[in-house]
């Protein structure tokens, strides 16, 4: 009895042992077979309508923007700092013109370039005016301490920082980004068969190469402002010259005979403005004189004529 209990132990072990083994087998297979028909399904779909490459090209794109804005802090801690320096200076020097010529040399020996320039003069004497300047970074502190030097007096000193290394970062994230696309656009291209997939195709290449080339000119423009810095100087003259003494101002004896022969013109101009009156206007002047003298003579007869009569009377 006792050999046939364990004989009959054996026999349910070895049972239990073939069926787990075949439902591992079974899970096996039919495992294999859903892969199977998944990947058949994924092939199935690339091949039904170019609208699925559309997508693909979409997700493309968006994969490396994700990853360059996940480590844009790393690379922007690790980048160097980009900022753009603008500075405006108000300053007194002795002698605008050398100040000015001083000014011009220093930006030359720098590599810089002069953006605007203009003077005034106020009275005829004092002078002013105002100077734009590009200067590369590097050389930025020292043109201002050049600039400085100059003057014997500075007014106003301003000095301006604006950090665009975060900005520049993005547009190196985006440019790379958008290139990304405007190549997986060109492969698609080659391929194209149809004609409408290759107008929609052309449509979104030139949409995407005018994005880039937006990005491209916006991080030019941060490179350009960031590479060369803008320095403003107003310059105001402190000295106003005196003007010298004129020996010929002192000259009595010629300012005598000025005098002398400007009044003996006045009389003569009066003298011939005269003659020229009574002669140009002689024809009126007899007719206005024959009138005049009509009336005074029966003025005076008539005068007569009443005192002849006063005496009559008294007689």
């Amino acid at each position: 009895m006792k050999k046939v209990f364990i004989m009959s132990i054996l026999f349910v072990l070895l049972l239990a042992g073939c069926s787990g083994g075949m439902s591992q087998e079974n899970s096996k297979m039919s495992s294999e077979g859903d892969m199977n028909s998944a990947a058949d399904m994924e092939n199935v779909n690339e091949e039904n309508s170019f609208s699925e490459d559309e997508k693909q090209v979409a997700d493309a794109g968006e994969k490396p923007e994700a990853e360059g804005q996940s480590d844009k802090g790393a690379d922007e801690s690790a980048a160097q700092r980009m900022v753009v320096y603008n500075a405006e200076m108000d300053i007194r020097v002795k002698n605008f013109e050398n100040a000015r010529s001083a000014l011009e040399e220093k930006v030359k020996r720098y590599n810089g370039y002069i953006v605007q320039s203009d003077s005034n003069r106020y009275d005829d004497e004092q002078q002013s005016g105002t100077m734009t300047f590009r200067i590369p970074q590097e050389h930025f502190q020292a043109f201002l301490t050049d600039a400085e030097g100059l003057s014997v007096q500075v007014n106003n000193r301003r000095v301006s920082g604006q950090d665009v290394t975060e900005e520049y970062v993005d547009l190196e994230s985006r440019l790379k980004s958008k290139r990304a696309v405007e190549a997986r656009l060109l492969e698609f291209m080659k391929g194209a068969q149809k004609t409408e997939d290759l107008l929609k195709i052309s449509s979104d290449l030139a949409d995407v190469q005018e994005q880039i080339e937006q990005i491209a000119g916006r991080k030019k423009y941060l490179e350009n402002q960031t590479a060369l810095s803008t320095v403003t100087i107003t310059l105001q003259e402190n000295e106003v010259p005196v003007p010298k003494i004129d020996n010929d101002s002192l000259n009595t004896w010629q300012k005598i005979k000025k005098q002398f022969a400007d009044n003996i013109n006045i009389l003569l101009a009066a003298g011939s403005g005269i003659i020229v009156f009574l002669i140009g206007n002689l024809p009126i002047l007899i007719i206005v004189g024959v009138i005049v003298a009509a009336i005074i003579y029966f003025v005076r007869k008539k005068a007569v004529q009443g005192q002849n009569n006063n005496v009559d009377s008294d007689s």
